[in-house]
């Protein structure tokens, strides 16, 4: 990639703007982070638009179930005839019902004049024209239209082929059908989608949720970036998420991207993600010294206002005691 000086911004937010040149320094960063991995970022230029392109890492942060559309349960699947495949004798319609099989060609045979009991019960083919012997038979001969059967057998039938449609797709492994069509995906598991730099949160939400069919609202989620300090940062409907990806560095182990819910959880500012890692005991001395920093603020302010107090009062006095004068 070529990473040339540039002169011009590139917006990050709204009323916010990064120089391409340090924009380019970040992405540098962040691809040699990736070499050689799929995570890596490209960009280019259109009509003077610089544009950053790849794959963004979200993780799930849902604390409750999600919703997984269904409604192309009926859709059947219809894989192309194949000449090894007993598709190939029979046409499947839109909504999956069989159509008339294809004629297969007739055979044309010969009578033999006075055939032996035991050459008619060993050729199948001769059994289509016999049928007296056929009723005879303790066994069934395999006619042209009982190999079809048979064929059908060895494949899934309609019920096995609804069932595998119901299961799509899957979440990080989970695989689902109308029975777990709600359900909360593993905390902290990964996914990704392919975004570019000019798409805004809005857009990046309904992206992943299209992606697997999920029936939820996008407005009912948002986009943070987590810290493992335990900062956690809402971006804005204006923010660029990849933008803000490359601007946090690639080393998902100190900041993640997560989708959570809006009305779920809370941002956490860095003064105060300082103190989540320390224990209880040591949070409550914390506690203990802002107090006592609280009550000697609060005794001073007094001290100062009752001296202002005790002056007004006595320049009063002394107001009161002086002769008017004419």
């Amino acid at each position: 990639m070529d990473y040339s000086h540039q002169t011009s911004l590139v917006p990050c937010g709204k009323d916010k703007y990064i120089s391409k040149n340090e924009l380019l320094l970040h992405l540098k960063t962040y691809n040699l982070y990736y070499e050689g991995q799929n995570l890596q970022l490209r960009h280019r230029e259109e009509e003077d638009e610089f544009i950053v392109e790849g794959l963004l890492n979200i993780s799930w942060g849902l604390r409750r179930p999600i919703r997984l559309q269904m409604q192309d349960d009926n859709e059947r699947i219809r894989p192309p005839p194949s000449s090894s495949s007993w598709h190939s004798g029979c046409n499947l319609g839109a909504q999956g019902t069989v159509l008339k099989p294809i004629t297969m060609p007739d055979i044309q045979i010969t009578e033999v004049d006075a055939p032996a009991e035991s050459d008619q019960m060993s050729s199948p083919t001769d059994s289509r024209d016999l049928k007296p012997v056929q009723e005879d038979t303790p066994q069934l001969m395999r006619t042209r239209s009982d190999v079809g059967v048979r064929r059908r057998g060895n494949v899934r039938t309609t019920s096995d082929q609804r069932r595998i449609r119901r299961h799509r797709f899957s979440i990080n492994g989970h695989f689902y059908n109308h029975k777990t069509s709600v359900f909360t995906p593993a905390y902290g598991s990964v996914t990704n989608v392919r975004i570019n730099s000019t798409m805004t949160t809005p857009q990046v939400l309904k992206l992943l949720l299209n992606k697997f069919k999920i029936e939820n609202s996008a407005e009912e989620f948002a986009l943070y970036v987590v810290h493992t300090s335990g900062e956690k940062q809402k971006l804005k409907n204006t923010d660029y998420p990849l933008i803000a990806r490359i601007l946090q560095g690639p080393c998902e182990q100190v900041s993640k991207v997560f989708l959570m819910e809006k009305d779920q959880v809370e941002e956490v500012t860095y003064d105060v993600a300082q103190y989540i890692k320390f224990e209880m005991p040591v949070l409550k001395s914390f506690i203990q010294k802002l107090e006592e920093e609280e009550d000697r603020e609060v005794k001073k302010l007094m001290r100062k206002y009752t001296v202002l107090r005790l002056m007004i009062r006595q320049r009063l006095e002394e107001i009161a005691e002086t002769p008017e004068t004419i």
